[in-house]
């Protein structure tokens, strides 16, 4: 059985989506960090939480594995949690930005900005620090008159 191909096996691991945001990848939000394919077929692949306290952090880790596995050639695979470098809000790319945004009401802070997903009014206001889950806060917009959820840094 020959080794299978790197990008591949990255590929699969990049469209494992997050549980929280269901059509959202991993890769988009930042967390896939690496994926290396060893001897044998055997794949490590390395993830930065959000949040190293994450309920979410062992069902993306199966899902890494699971959707790393159905590549033809792959062997052993271990997903670990790297601590360093820390996640940032700023590891979102813009597909990922745009989507939070569209479909989940979730703004990014970027450079001390924050504008809103619904109405792109730049007068949102800071409601409490703790949001909905331990990587995000929460946001209203007097304009347009929403609740938001903030990604936390």
């Amino acid at each position: 059985m020959s080794a299978p191909a790197a990008s591949a096996v990255r590929n699969a691991a990049a469209a494992v989506c997050d549980p929280e945001f269901p059509g959202i990848t991993i890769e988009d939000l930042g967390v896939l960090e690496d994926v290396r394919v060893g001897p044998g077929g055997v794949v490590s692949v390395d993830l930065l939480p959000t949040f190293l306290g994450c309920p979410a952090l062992d069902v993306i880790a199966g899902d890494v594995e699971a959707a790393v596995a159905t590549v033809p050639g792959v062997g052993d695979v271990s997903v670990r949690y790297l601590t360093a470098p820390a996640w940032t809000p700023e590891r979102i790319t813009a597909k990922g930005r745009d989507k939070l945004a569209a479909e989940f009401t979730v703004a990014i802070r970027r450079r001390d900005e924050l504008s809103c997903p619904v109405c792109t009014s730049t007068a949102v206001e800071d409601v409490s620090p703790f949001g909905p889950t331990a990587c995000r806060a929460v946001a209203y917009c007097p304009e347009c008159r929403n609740p938001i959820e903030v990604m936390r840094r």
